[in-house]
């Protein structure tokens, strides 16, 4: 029975996966995004997390535990310079995962995990709409009769005019 076992095992032995999980951290923090499997995403969410909130403090204790974790001095170089300052002011929550669907090969579910932060994409949509003034859909007050017949209404559809050709057109009678 499995009561109270939380940590899936990926079913690979200890040491097996404790260098999965280093390995996919290192490259999560290098490249801020990866794609795997939706179970090894979500078991590297478990791992990582702890390390980004030791990378808030910047001691040579926290950079020595990390690296414990991580065995690749680039990416703690990287995770306690670049990606500590990003994420200075965040709580919690520093990675998100995103389905992608299935792998064609054996069907497994695929996703991409990726440093919450570091997606400009995002970033820029969220500033976007928060630059955007609110407006309601009724109008001040209502328009004059003369202003109400030059504006279309949302119903009405306006077609462009046709062009009158220099030939005259024949009407039969």
């Amino acid at each position: 029975m499995r009561h109270g076992k939380t940590d899936n095992h990926l079913g690979r032995t200890v040491g097996h996966r404790r260098a999965l999980l280093s390995n996919m951290a290192s490259s999560l923090i290098l490249h801020k995004r990866i794609k795997t499997t939706v179970a090894k995403a979500k078991e590297l969410r478990k791992y990582v997390e702890p390390l980004l909130t030791k990378a808030k403090a910047d001691t040579t204790h926290s950079r020595r535990v990390v690296f414990s974790y991580l065995q690749n001095k680039e990416s703690v170089k990287a995770l306690f310079g670049d990606v500590a300052e990003k994420i200075a002011n965040r709580e919690g929550g520093y990675t998100r995962i995103i389905k992608l669907g299935n792998r064609l090969g054996d069907n497994a579910d695929m996703c991409l995990i990726e440093l919450v932060d570091y997606n400009e994409t995002l970033l820029n949509a969220k500033t976007e709409a928060k630059a955007k003034t609110r407006r309601s859909r009724r109008g001040t007050g209502k328009a004059t009769t003369v202003e109400a017949q030059a504006q279309p209404s949302a119903t009405e559809v306006i077609e462009p005019k046709e062009e009158t050709s220099a030939e005259p057109t024949e009407t039969k009678e």
